[in-house]
């Protein structure tokens, strides 16, 4: 098997990978109103984060569920964005994969909740588990 070297065309797709992300994340600002409600509550949340965590675990834990939240909603505008071009007309198929991807959106802040209030409610004592 052959590696291929570092070159400059390699070097350059990741500037233009990175270009492209956040075209995307602008293009998202710009367009999607939840995108960014999730977005200024992360940004509000993960300096809390730093207040409340009581590890090194527990802080990665609450922020890596802060990212999934942004991510999620990031692939949900995508798959509308992809059913939309598909077509404007009703369909069974594209409801379901807008409404799919509505759920794994709840589903992220679900287990933000979960993660957060079971830090919390550890730290503050109201939860205890064996070496915790």
């Amino acid at each position: 098997m052959e590696h291929k070297k570092f070159t400059a065309s390699g070097i350059a797709r990741i500037f233009n990978a990175t270009g492209y992300s956040f075209k995307g994340i602008k293009r998202a600002w710009t367009t999607e109103a939840a995108f960014r409600q999730e977005f200024m509550l992360a940004i509000i949340l993960v300096p809390l984060a730093f207040v409340l965590a009581h590890s090194l675990g527990q802080l990665l834990a609450m922020l890596i569920s802060l990212f999934i939240v942004v991510i999620t909603e990031l692939l949900n505008t995508s798959i509308e964005y992809a059913i939309d071009r598909i077509g404007s007309e009703r369909h069974d198929l594209s409801g379901a994969s807008k409404d799919i991807a509505s759920a794994a959106v709840f589903f992220s802040l679900a287990q933000v909740v979960v993660i957060w209030g079971c830090i919390i409610a550890t730290n503050l004592g109201w939860l205890n588990f064996p070496n915790s």
